[in-house]
């Protein structure tokens, strides 16, 4: 549209379709909730057993291969590190989302450009990626069918402040404990 140009392209409807969550922490779980009233099935996996009212938990590849949309809700570690590898991308339904907004690294980069060239995975929405920032004429900024930002999906004048109040709790309770 900044351009000019008026593209028209038609766009997901997600009720009745199926969001799979991977890693289930107060994030995924608002996101279970808001796909939940949108009339969406919610699959998730954790890497420890959690329950949420709304939400099937199953195995991580259940997850992959049942799911319209994919999000990534994890934080990075050596076991985090690679896990959407190119044979769990593989193992994803065809034409799949995929969002990640937890850490790039946990998803094979190289492996995710395959897929989204060969239509394995029909879209990516990424907040986050192996290299921050993203290098110019990084070859996800020329792919249509990517959505970018700039690690910045929780940038909210409220976040801020509840950042700044769980700083200042933190204080307090440290502040606390070494009072005689």
């Amino acid at each position: 549209m900044r351009a000019g140009n008026w593209l028209r392209t038609d766009g997901e409807q997600l009720t009745g379709k199926t969001l799979g969550l991977v890693g289930f922490g107060g994030i995924a779980a608002e996101m279970a909730r808001l796909a939940g009233g949108a009339g969406m099935r919610v699959l998730a996996w954790n890497r420890t057993p959690k329950s949420c009212p709304g939400v099937t938990f199953t195995e991580l590849d259940a997850v992959l291969a049942e799911s319209h949309a994919v999000s990534v809700h994890l934080l990075l570690t050596d076991e985090t590190r690679g896990l959407l590898s190119a044979g769990r991308l593989a193992r994803m339904r065809p034409g799949a989302i995929l969002v990640n907004t937890a850490r790039g690294a946990i998803v094979d980069e190289a492996a995710m450009l395959d897929a989204l060239r060969s239509g394995q995975l029909g879209h990516a929405a990424l907040d986050v990626y192996d290299q921050e920032p993203l290098p110019a004429g990084h070859p996800l900024t020329t792919m249509e069918n990517v959505t970018l930002s700039a690690h910045s999906a929780f940038r909210t004048p409220e976040a801020g402040d509840n950042l700044i109040e769980a700083a200042l709790e933190h204080c307090r309770r440290i502040a606390g404990e070494s009072a005689p």
